[in-house]
């Protein structure tokens, strides 16, 4: 089953997304989705005490925590 529901997004988001959408040759929906799915294993991990961030590959150093999901 699916569920269809409309969003308000700022014109700078909404940019953004379209930047992102030509640039992966997605869909709008598709990285909605994906971002969705992000924040629902940011908050599980959360929840378990874990933390989210953007590794730098080579090193595997932590470049930036994000914070505030």
């Amino acid at each position: 089953m699916s569920v269809r529901f409309n969003v308000v997004l700022s014109d700078d988001l909404n940019r953004e997304i379209d930047q992102a959408v030509v640039e992966t040759e997605s869909s709008k929906s598709e990285i909605l989705r994906k971002a969705l799915q992000l924040y629902l294993a940011a908050r599980a991990g959360s929840r378990k005490g874990l933390k989210l961030g953007l590794v730098e590959p080579k090193s595997e150093k932590l470049q930036t925590e994000i914070v505030g999901l």
